[in-house]
């Protein structure tokens, strides 16, 4: 497990937001993340590229979730 921190995809709200699961609320809330784990980041000026990313990923299009 690794450390999130803000700026990172596993608090933004486009990290994997078209498949809510139970590992993305576990990822908010304990700020801790498997490596393993790659989503689709969902940001609209990059859906159109489908990037796979882990929670530690991060990009200037960074929206904290709420």
């Amino acid at each position: 497990m690794e450390a999130v921190h803000s700026g990172q995809c596993g608090l933004c709200t486009h990290f994997g937001e078209h498949h809510p699961s139970d590992v993305l609320v576990s990822i908010m809330t304990s700020k801790q993340a498997d490596l393993k784990f790659i989503d689709e980041c969902g940001h609209p000026k990059l859906a159109d590229l489908h990037l796979k990313v882990t929670a530690i990923s991060g990009c200037d299009g960074f929206e904290r979730v709420h």
